[in-house]
Parts: structure tokens; sequence; C-alpha cells
């Protein structure tokens, strides 16, 4: 991967958003371990990273090959302040070619394969 393309791949990240992802990945939640047990896999081929700095974000995982990223949300996403943050992002990380999907902790925990399904829907 050339230079430029791993720039584009980060979106212009700042360097201390990579340091917060490193922390994020070495703490993850049950229901990011559970799907990371499965994009580690490289469904389809698709190399999957995790906890991948974006711009000013960090998404929980990404697949360049695919512009996908997947979102896994926990309760504090109800909160009506949060979920107008999280629109923005969306509007903001669709803009920019990648298209978003979101789960809760309680899909991926409870309806895995219903979780997978969807995803392998995305990366053909």
């Amino acid at each position: 991967m050339s230079e430029q393309e791993y720039l584009g791949m980060h979106a212009g990240a700042k360097p201390e958003l990579f340091r917060f992802a490193e922390k994020l990945r070495a703490n993850m939640t049950e229901a990011e371990m559970k799907l990371w047990d499965f994009l580690r896999l490289k469904p389809k081929g698709f190399k999957f990273r995790r906890q991948h700095p974006f711009s000013r974000y960090i998404l929980d995982f990404y697949c360049h090959k695919a512009k996908l990223a997947i979102e896994i949300d926990g309760k504090y996403h109800e909160l009506p302040e949060q979920k107008k943050l999280d629109e923005t992002r969306t509007i903001e990380i669709e803009n920019s070619g990648i298209k978003e999907l979101r789960f809760t902790n309680e899909e991926v925990i409870n309806h895995f394969e219903r979780v997978k399904d969807v995803i392998l829907s995305q990366v053909d």
C-alpha cells in the first residue's frame, strides 16, 4: 500500500487518535470481541481492521476494500444527545464514500447469525 493510500484510508486522523485507538483495542467489549473473532478470519477474503482511526473518529471495525464501517453501540447511544452526534458522524463518514452498519451490543450477542448475514451481504 502506498503512503497516499494509507493516508487516504485514515482521512487525516491525528496521532493522538491513533494512540486512543490502541487503548480501545486493548479494552474491547464482549460484543466487539465476538464480532472480531469472526471478522479477523477475513470473511469472503475481506480484511477488517478494529478501532480504525478515520478523520476525527475511531471506527469500531473497518474494511478498506469494501469501504465498510461497522459500529457496535452500547446503551449510551440511546441517549438523545448521543443519537444526534451519531447521526452527524454517519453523515460525515458516508459523505467520504464509506457505508456504515450499526448494531447494538444485544444484536451482536443474541442474534449473531443475523449480524453476520448483514455484514456478508455488504462484502461482495
